[in-house]
This record gives C-alpha cells, structure tokens and sequence, in this order.
C-alpha cells in the first residue's frame, strides 16, 4: 500500500518534479508495533533537509497518521518522501511549491541489528562520488551514485561496497555511514562536502559526546581504514553491521560494533 498526499494511490503525476528532477527528499526508518524508531530523529532530520532545500515540510502529526496506517500495527520499513509537486517544464522552482507527499510500508529486512552485530563482507566501489557542499549530508532523491555503486557487483557474498569522493577520500558505505576505530580512536568521515548525514550516525555521535568518548570527524583515507583495529557500518534499518571482510582485508572484532549498536538503542 501507497499512501500519495494521504490518498491510497499508486501512480504519480508525470509532472512531479521529484520524478522530473529529482526535486526532493525522503527519509526511510523502522516501524515497530506501527510506531516509527527514532521518530523525533527522523523527523528532525526530514525539516532540516527540507528547509535546505526551501522545501515545507508537512506537520509530524500528518506523517505519523500515514505511518500508522501503512503499517496497520505492524513492524516493518516505513519510507517518506517529499517532492517540490509540480509545477512548469524548466529547471525554476514555483515560487510557492504545493509539495508533493509519498508514503509506503515494506517488511522488515531478515537482519535488522536489532538482536546483535552482524558481520558482513564488503568491497570497494569503483565510482567517485562528486562534492558538492550545498547538498552534502541532505538525503535527496537524486541517488544515482549509489544506484550505479550498488550495480557495480551481483555477488551474494558481498553484502555493501564502500565509497570514495574524487579526492580518494572515504566517504560511506552505499547504504550506511562509516565508523572505525584507530589505536583506540572512533573517528567517522566529514561529510561537509558530501555524502548522507544519516540517523544513525548521528545518534552514535550524540551517545558518544553523552559517555565523554571523542569522536574524530575528518577525512579517512582508504589506508587508514585497512589499518584500523574495527571497521563498521551503519543506518537506521541494519543498525551497526562489523566489516568483517574487506576484499581480501580481514577483522576480528575486538567489542567496539557491540558498543556502538548498544548506543543505538
């Protein structure tokens, strides 16, 4: 089921812009019991993405009235998005957006985090990602770099491929954010000139600042990864996964992802 601006739809005018161009944002969050995880993160982050893009953002109450008729009690995936709605051909967003809201429900993936750490095996991503500091951090809808990382392998063994910018600094993962420890240091990449600022990370750093633990946001070389003691992922569906393997890179645990997934929750 589909809910579009509150209706139980399936189609999308042609001249949306979110479809056009890619025109918005979305947020994607867990559902437990038909209440949204994290739900005042997400909706934090959703305003906030939205101002940037000078976007309204509609009233928590509205999004949490289509999430709960989504899921109908249910655990599972929720998705919310928001597009600037249509408007005339041509790149010049209307003065005054009536913007376009779409919400959809999906199960819930078979590993979620939530029972413990999962390993997974990881390769690197041939594509660079392009900075481009006005939207770095904003989860917009034009995601065709990760799209295109994610086509880059079809092997089942590998479960996320890691992303560099086009200076070769590590950014992501395709589908969570970065954390690794360093002779005892948790650092995570800056993400002020690209990549998703997602949930997850960020409520591993409030945690972090709330035990008195430093956490080193700066740039992350593809060297210093191989090198560090635990290597880890993140998002708000998985929530911590342990790199196990990285090509032909191998990590013991040695606690940190343990940590950092209890923090989560």
């Amino acid at each position: 089921m589909t809910l579009i601006d509150g209706a139980s739809l399936d189609c999308l005018s042609v001249r949306d812009r979110g479809l056009a161009y890619g025109d918005g944002i979305f947020r994607t969050l867990r559902v437990r019991g038909g209440q949204p995880v994290w739900w005042l993160d997400h909706y934090a982050k959703l305003a906030q993405d939205a101002a940037a893009l000078y976007l309204p953002c509609p009233d928590a109450q509205v999004l949490l009235e289509d999430i709960a008729r989504l899921s109908a009690g249910q655990d599972g995936v929720a998705k919310l998005v928001l597009t600037r709605g249509c408007g005339p051909r041509g790149y010049a967003p209307p003065v005054h957006p009536q913007v376009t809201r779409i919400a959809t429900f999906d199960p819930l993936p078979a590993e979620t985090g939530e029972s413990g750490v999962s390993d997974i095996n990881v390769r690197w991503c041939q594509l660079r990602l392009g900075q481009q500091p006005q939207l770095a951090g904003i989860k917009h809808l034009n995601r065709l770099e990760n799209v295109l990382a994610r086509a880059e392998w079809q092997d089942p063994d590998i479960q996320e491929g890691l992303l560099c910018d086009d200076t070769n600094a590590v950014v992501s993962g395709v589908m969570g954010n970065l954390f690794i420890v360093n002779e005892g240091r948790l650092q995570t990449p800056d993400l002020t000139r690209c990549g998703v600022a997602g949930v997850a990370r960020g409520r591993i750093l409030r945690a972090a600042h709330q035990r008195g633990i430093d956490v080193e946001v700066t740039r992350i070389m593809p060297d210093e990864v191989l090198d560090a003691d635990e290597v880890m992922l993140c998002n708000s569906i998985q929530g911590v996964r342990r790199i196990a393997r990285l090509d032909d890179k191998t990590w013991s645990a040695c606690g940190w992802a343990d940590n950092l997934n209890a923090w989560l929750y």
